[in-house]
């Protein structure tokens, strides 16, 4: 998603032409429409918002890959025992 992301904020227009060879499919006349510069200003913001999603995604896979690791000690973040002495 990270590089749809990129690929389609930064290049709007390869966007524009993967739609109209889709509908292409279906529709004559496909390449007869012309996309304005409103619908390729919205394709950028959903590229960026897609970039921002993606990259929130991989930091917080980050962190919780942390979490499950090892403590200063070596030991592992789940051997801890209780400190005080009690044994629930």
């Amino acid at each position: 998603m990270l590089l749809q992301g990129v690929v389609t904020a930064l290049f709007p227009q390869m966007s524009v032409s993967f739609i109209q060879k889709m509908i292409g499919k279906n529709f004559d006349n496909a390449a007869d429409l012309e996309a304005k510069p409103a619908y390729r200003r919205q394709l950028r913001a959903i590229g960026i918002g897609m970039v921002a999603a993606a990259g929130t995604d991989l930091l917080m896979q980050g962190d919780t890959k942390a979490d499950k690791g090892t403590t200063e000690d070596g030991s592992s973040a789940d051997d801890s025992t209780a400190v005080d002495g009690d044994d629930e």
